[in-house]
Parts: structure tokens; sequence; C-alpha cells
């Protein structure tokens, strides 16, 4: 049944990436609405559908004709779960703006603690994984990846905090504003600053269905994260190359000494020459390679592509539709 809304800016926007969720989607909406209505909030949910190849979009259009806080984004295709996340806080309206995966991982009951933690005046507040329900191996990956991420990173990125968060108005307008395309959201609301605290949770097993990040998409977002916050690859090369430099000096040093001084023949060997040529050959392509990334994404960033094409929306008035529009353009 539609619930109307008290006034026509909510206090509260949730926004919702979904990829292929038909099974949970209907569960994820049952507990959000409970939890958010316990915050004694108006709100809105803003479900963005990023490329879903299965029933979804359908799940999302009976519910926006259920409840007028439904709010639905549909990508043309799929763009990414930072890119979906993005969208949503350019669309979302409320004074605080809440970003939760629709696979119930993250559980929306704690949503109003967060809501909580934000009345007491905190701009961002994160939600910190206590526990996880994943294997051994994923388990030990998240834990090697955040702490990599914070000791290489320039910004101080919090521990075991993904993109599960509540941020200030003041700090989604800011990130609405950056104009960078390879988004690492948890990252910008680290480098934004103001007043940040962690809240503990646990996490929850998928409800139903499989992950939508299999290893290799979570080993390319800890790639995305290194690369876009952390200059320590281009100084690795950097000091590779002066190391190299140093051990072949000393070694040309070392041979002239045994020749001038002892009368010795130079080394001389097939074996020997080609494993050099080799590893020199191996270094130079690994720094064309991390020099590759960093120039690829600067030439991404110049073509000023749209960052994403929203093909169907639901539940927007005309000026929110037409502002999240000139948003994705600017940003692209």
């Amino acid at each position: 049944m539609a619930t109307t809304q008290t006034t026509s800016r909510p206090r509260l926007s949730l926004v919702v990436p979904l990829f292929n969720e038909q099974e949970t989607l209907p569960k994820f909406y049952e507990r959000a609405t409970a939890a958010l209505s316990r915050t004694g909030e108006s709100y809105e949910i803003i479900f963005v559908d990023d490329g879903s190849r299965d029933a979804t979009l359908d799940e999302l259009r009976q519910l926006a004709s259920r409840d007028e806080r439904v709010r639905v984004l549909s990508f043309s295709r799929n763009f990414g779960h930072q890119t979906a996340v993005t969208a949503g806080m350019n669309y979302a309206k409320g004074d605080a703006v809440a970003v939760i995966d629709g696979d119930l991982q993250d559980p929306p009951e704690v949503v109003p603690q967060l809501m909580k933690r934000w009345r007491e005046g905190y701009h961002v507040v994160y939600a910190i994984r206590r526990t996880r329900k994943e294997n051994l191996f994923k388990r030990a990956a998240y834990l090697l990846f955040y702490r990599l991420l914070r000791s290489m990173s320039y910004v101080d990125m919090p521990l075991d905090a993904g993109d599960f968060a509540i941020m200030d108005r003041r700090v989604v307008d800011l990130l609405n504003d950056m104009p960078e395309r390879n988004r690492f959201v948890r990252g910008i609301r680290a480098w934004v600053g103001f007043k940040q605290i962690g809240y503990e949770y646990d996490r929850e097993p998928r409800f139903a269905g499989q992950s939508k990040y299999p290893l290799s998409k979570l080993f390319r977002l800890a790639y995305d994260g290194v690369i876009s916050y952390s200059f320590v690859p281009l100084r690795m090369v950097t000091q590779l190359g002066f190391l190299i430099s140093l051990v072949a000096f000393l070694l040309i040093v070392y041979f002239l000494g045994l020749r001038i001084l002892f009368g010795r023949e130079l080394l001389v060997g097939w074996t020997s020459t080609i494993v050099v040529i080799l590893f020199l050959g191996g270094v130079q392509l690994i720094s064309l390679g991390i020099l590759g990334e960093y120039v690829g994404r600067i030439f991404d960033e110049v073509k000023r592509r749209p960052l994403y094409v929203v093909k169907e929306e639901l539940g927007f008035g005309t000026q929110a539709a037409s502002e999240g529009r000139r948003l994705s353009a600017a940003e692209g």
C-alpha cells in the first residue's frame, strides 16, 4: 500500500545498487522499509538497476507502483557498482544519504543506528565489518586488501569499511561535484574529510542467489583503489630503476677491479647474458604497465563521456530527474 510522504524533501535517502537481485529484492524491501520506519523520519529508497538481465527491473516497477517512496533508476547497460552508487547519490534529495547493497549481506536494520550517529553531528558514519560469513580465502583477501590499501594510500582509509555508510547532505554534494570517472566511493568519501566515525556490525551471508562480486571483480576493485589513491606503484618503479642501476654500477666496478688489480679476464657466458636481458626486459614491461595504468586513466578522464546512461526513471519529479541527468553529463 502506498504511503503519503509528509514532506516534499525526504529527511533520509537510501541508495541501493542492484544487479540481478530478483530473488532478494522483495525481502530487502520488506526489511528496509521496516527499519527506515523506525527512524521516525521521512525517507525515499532509490534503487539503481545496473543493467540487470533477470526480472529485477520488473520487480522494481511493481514496488514503485505500490509505494511512492520508491524511486527507480535503470541503466541502459551494466556500468558497474561504483557508478550505480554514484548515480543514486546524484538523484538523492535527503538531508542524509545512506548507501547499502541490496543482497542483504549488509543488514538494513543497521541504518537506524547510523542515522542516530548522524544526528549526533557526524558528517559520515561508515559501517565497519566486524565479522564476515564468507569462506576463509575471501576473508583473508579482504583482510589483506584493506591493510594494504591503508598502508599505501595518501588518504586515511578506515579498515574493513565498504560503501555501506550514511553521509550528510554537504558531503554528498561534494562527492556529486567531483568530476572524476574512475569512482572509488569509499576513497573519495574519506578524502573529503569532515567529522567521520565508524560503527561496527556483523555482515550476514547472502540471502539468495550468487555473489555479483567474484574474486576477479574484487581484485579489480582493490587495484582501482590502489591506483586511484596511491603513488606508491610509481615510486616503486623509480626505486627499482635506481636499485638496478646501482647493482649494475657495482658490478662494473667489481669486474674492472678484477681486470686491473688481478689481471683476470671479464666473466663471459651466454646463460648469464640471457638471464640479465630477460630480467631487465621484465622490469621494463612491468614499469610500462604501471605507467600505462595511470596514463590510461588520464585518457579516460579527458574523453568526458557521461558516467552512465539512464534508460528509465520511476518515482522522480521532473526537476529531480533533469538535475540527475545534468550531473551525470557533468561528471562524465
